[in-house]
């Protein structure tokens, strides 16, 4: 079943990626063995302004997290997923990962890539969806929507997508 996933990875990624994300200067990539897939076709709805292009942030030494800097995403406005396949024999389980960071940025590794790293060996599928974060705008930093709907619509539009997968998640 895995070249399943790839193969609706590589289609959404055909369908999805091919206008505006060479536009942007430096964005979060995952590590390799990973594909990072657009989750809307286009321009993703209720567009906010931002501060400015997607930026990829590592602390310095003043804060860090188990003795280590914590890597920060800000200024999203092109929501993606990454896969992480299961290490071994698969539960059959997926868990769509939403890194933290109060709608202002992502704390991509630490509540992110590192929950993945750690569910991945258990047989469960890691889902980390990269949502918007605009930190302008009229909307607030948290609340319920529709005061804040542009993470609530990546999260729906993410799961809607994975439960598109025939099979589900048997990889």
């Amino acid at each position: 079943m895995k070249p399943l996933l790839f193969a609706l990875c590589f289609a959404l990624y055909v369908l999805f990626a091919c206008g505006g994300l060479g536009a942007q200067t430096r964005v979060w990539q995952p590590s390799p063995g990973h594909t990072q897939v657009p989750i809307w076709p286009g321009a993703a709805p209720d567009l906010q302004p931002v501060a400015g292009p997607e930026a990829v942030e590592t602390s310095g030494k003043d804060f860090l997290v188990a003795g280590r800097p914590v890597v920060s995403v800000s200024n999203v406005t092109r929501p993606t997923m990454t896969v992480y396949s299961p290490e071994g024999k698969s539960t059959g389980v997926a868990v769509v990962v939403f890194p933290g960071g109060g709608y202002q940025g992502l704390a991509i590794d630490l509540e992110g890539t590192e929950v993945c790293d750690w569910l991945t060996p258990k047989g469960i599928t890691c889902v980390l969806l990269k949502y918007r974060v605009t930190d302008v705008g009229p909307y607030p930093k948290s609340g319920p929507y529709p005061e804040s709907p542009m993470a609530l619509e990546d999260a729906q539009r993410t799961v809607g997508l994975l439960r598109f997968i025939p099979g589900g998640f048997e990889l």
